[in-house]
């Protein structure tokens, strides 16, 4: 899989339902400015980074910025994939975003989702202006040498030219329906 929507680009819409027992759109997210990210439950580059991303979730909300979490992969490859895993993720950790459930996959192959995680910066026109990863280590964030998302959410909400519009996404492989052994054990990873 190749494709990942464009910068410029609008964002696709969806309709999925998530760990609060609700259902949403794109359109019920009100915020000025929004961050859709691809993330799951078992992947150690998301688990390792989730802190990290709640900082930058917790710094930017008061900025307008809010953050919507999908998982896409495969209950067929990861149990703890599936959406009783996430509930109890969810209220484990209190995260401070909503989290959708994509079962059918459809939301990640419209957005051309990589990787968990992967990181999609919408404007108040909910078109794309970055995408790709929050920083360059997401497995060990303390040895992090560059923050994409942070920088391009600080330049969004200053009204400047987001500078770095696309990176690669750093994580392990949406686990597409399918394509992936049954039988990988949860710590196992794709590597960029």
């Amino acid at each position: 899989m190749a494709f990942t929507l464009k910068t410029g680009s609008k964002a696709p819409s969806f309709s999925l339902k998530a760990t609060d027992g609700k259902r949403y759109e794109l359109k019920d997210f009100q915020s000025k400015y929004l961050v859709v990210f691809f993330t799951c439950n078992h992947c150690p580059y998301v688990i390792n980074s989730d802190e990290s991303t709640r900082k930058t979730a917790l710094k930017f909300k008061e900025k307008g910025v809010e953050f919507v979490a999908i998982n896409s992969n495969s209950k067929h490859t990861y149990i703890e994939d599936d959406f009783p895993h996430m509930v109890a993720r969810m209220k484990e950790h209190a995260f401070p975003w909503t989290y959708l459930y994509d079962e059918t996959q459809e939301v990640a192959l419209a957005y051309g989702a990589l990787r968990t995680p992967h990181f999609f910066v919408l404007n108040e026109d909910r078109t794309l202006v970055y995408t790709g990863r929050a920083m360059d280590n997401p497995r060990n964030p303390s040895q992090s040498n560059s923050f994409e998302l942070e920088n391009s959410l600080t330049e969004l909400t200053e009204g400047k030219e987001i500078s770095v519009k696309l990176t690669n996404p750093v994580g392990c492989n949406v686990k597409w329906d399918g394509k992936d052994a049954h039988w990988m054990p949860a710590d196992a990873c794709d590597l960029v």
